[in-house]
C-alpha cells in the first residue's frame, strides 16, 4: 500500500509549513546593470553602468543600485522580469539582455530569508533612461565600473566588481 501525498506535494509548500518542517521559501529577483562605453573625457577605458540611489524603499536606502531591479512575480520567469523592471524603473524597452550570474543569498538574521538573484547587463535598449519612480529613487547616474560611488548595495557590488575585473561566474553566493 502506498501512503497518500500530502498537498504540501503536490501544491507547493505554504510559508508555515515550510517553517515547521526546515524548508524555506525562495524569493526570486531580477536585476539588470545598464552598460555603455566610457563617456568622451571621463579618462577612464572601463565601461560605465547606469545606477540609481535608492530611497523610500525600505531596504537599502542612501545606496546605490542597479538602476533596474524587483521581484519576480508569480508566472513571470526572470528574463521577463528584468523586462518588465527597467521599463517600469527607467522607462527602456528593448533590452539587450545577457545573462550574468545567478546568486545564492541568505541573511542569517532573519528566519527564513533565502534568495536566489538574476543578474543581467544590457548594452542596448530603447528609450533614455530615466528616473520613473521618484518616490523610490532619489538619482540616477553613470558611473564607471572602476570607480564606483560609496556606498553600493552589497550583493550588488559583488557582481559589478566582477563584471569590471571579468572574474564573475555563473554562480555566485552571497552571506553563506
Amino acid at each position: 500500500m502506498t501512503s497518500p501525498v500530502s498537498p504540501a506535494e503536490t501544491e507547493g509548500y505554504s510559508q508555515d509549513y515550510a517553517a515547521d518542517h526546515g524548508r524555506f521559501v525562495v524569493v526570486p529577483a531580477a536585476y539588470v546593470f545598464l552598460l555603455r562605453d566610457p563617456s568622451a573625457g571621463s579618462g577612464g577605458g572601463t565601461p560605465e553602468v547606469l545606477l540609481q540611489l535608492r530611497q523610500g524603499t525600505g531596504y537599502m536606502d542612501d545606496h546605490w543600485a542597479a538602476a533596474a531591479a524587483g521581484h519576480v512575480e508569480r508566472g513571470e520567469d526572470a528574463l521577463n522580469a528584468a523586462r518588465r523592471e527597467a521599463l517600469e524603473e527607467v522607462g527602456v524597452t528593448d533590452l539587450d539582455l545577457r545573462f550574468v550570474t545567478s546568486m545564492q543569498r541568505t541573511r542569517h538574521d532573519l528566519p527564513i530569508d533565502e534568495r536566489i538573484d538574476f543578474f543581467f547587463t544590457a548594452r542596448t535598449w530603447t528609450g533614455e533612461p530615466r528616473i520613473v519612480e521618484p518616490t523610490k529613487c532619489a538619482d540616477l547616474r553613470w558611473w564607471p565600473l572602476d570607480a564606483l560611488p560609496e556606498p553600493v548595495v552589497p550583493h550588488e557590488r559583488v557582481v559589478l566588481d566582477g563584471l569590471r575585473d571579468g572574474s564573475i561566474h555563473p554562480y555566485t553566493s552571497f552571506g553563506f
